[in-house]
C-alpha cells in the first residue's frame, strides 16, 4: 500500500508544474505557451527604468535651475508625469517593454497574450501605490511570491503576465546560387551534410568550402568552386527555396553550366 500511495505522490508532483511556462489554447485551438518572469528580473529591470526616470530628473532639475519658483513647479510636473505614465508610454508605444524590461528580455502582455491595451496598462501602473505599501513593495513582493505566475496586484486587476521576449535570430543568409536537385541515391546523412554547408556558407572561407565539398565529390562528379556552387544550390534545393535567387547571382549562364 506504501509503494501505491508513493507513486501516486509521484504522478501527482510530476504533472505539477514546476517551471513557469503559461499556456493557453486561442479560440481557433492553437496551443501558446510562454514563460512568465519571476521577481528577480523584474527587480532588476525596475531598477534600471528608476535610474532612467532619476538621470531625467536631474537633468530637467538643471535646465529648471534658473527658472525660479516657476521652474520648481515645473518639476514636480514632470516628476508627476514621469512617475505615472512614463511605464504607460513604453508598454503602449515599444510593445510592452520599458528599457529596463527590454534590458532583461521582458514585456507586459495582456493574460490571453495579446498586446496589453491602454486600459490594462494605466490600471497595472496606477496600482502601483498599492504594491508599494506598506514599505518598499512589500506587497507586490508578497503578491507576485503567492502567485503562480509572479503577478503582483496590479496584474491581477489588469488581467497582464510579465513574460520574457527573446528576440528572434535573424534567419542566416544562403548563398545566391540557383537550386539544384540533388544526385539520384543522395544518402540522407549525405544531405544533412550539404545543408549544413549551404546553411554555413556564410561563415565559411573558401578555401574551407571546397575541402567540405571535396568529400562529396564521388557522388557530385563536381570538383573546386564548381562543386561548392553546385552543393549550395543542392542545398537550396533541399530547404525548399527551388525559386531563382532575386539577386546576388553572378554569371547566371555559369550556374545553368554547374547543375548539368
Amino acid at each position: 500500500m506504501h509503494s501505491s500511495a508513493d507513486s501516486s505522490t509521484d504522478r501527482s508532483a510530476a504533472e505539477s508544474p514546476l517551471d513557469t511556462l503559461y499556456q493557453i489554447e486561442t479560440p481557433e485551438g492553437i496551443d501558446l505557451s510562454v514563460q512568465v518572469a519571476g521577481p528577480v528580473p523584474r527587480i532588476l529591470a525596475y531598477a534600471v527604468d528608476l535610474l532612467y526616470r532619476t538621470l531625467i530628473l536631474v537633468v530637467l532639475g538643471i535646465a529648471l535651475t534658473f527658472a525660479g519658483k516657476a521652474g520648481v513647479g515645473f518639476w514636480l510636473l514632470g516628476s508627476f508625469i514621469l512617475e505615472w505614465f512614463y511605464p504607460v508610454f513604453f508598454e503602449m508605444f515599444r510593445g510592452g517593454q520599458t528599457p529596463g524590461k527590454r534590458a532583461f528580455s521582458l514585456a507586459v502582455v495582456n493574460d490571453n497574450l495579446t498586446p496589453i491595451s491602454w486600459g490594462a496598462s494605466i490600471m497595472r501602473n496606477l496600482l502601483r501605490f498599492a504594491d508599494f505599501l506598506p514599505l518598499g513593495y512589500c506587497t507586490g513582493m508578497i503578491s507576485m511570491s503567492a502567485s503562480r505566475y509572479f503577478q503582483r496586484l496590479g496584474d491581477y486587476a489588469a488581467g497582464t503576465l510579465v513574460i520574457y521576449r527573446h528576440e528572434e535570430e535573424k534567419p542566416v543568409p544562403l548563398p545566391q546560387v540557383p537550386p539544384a536537385p540533388p544526385p539520384k541515391g543522395l544518402m540522407l546523412q549525405d544531405q544533412q551534410a550539404i545543408i549544413s554547408l549551404t546553411e554555413r556558407s556564410a561563415a565559411l572561407s573558401k578555401g574551407r568550402q571546397q575541402e567540405l565539398a571535396e568529400i562529396l565529390e564521388p557522388i557530385t562528379g563536381h570538383s573546386g568552386e564548381v562543386s561548392v556552387r553546385y552543393l549550395q544550390g543542392v542545398g537550396r534545393w533541399l530547404l525548399g527555396t527551388r525559386q531563382k535567387p532575386t539577386a546576388g547571382a553572378k554569371g547566371e549562364s555559369q550556374d545553368r553550366g554547374v547543375q548539368q
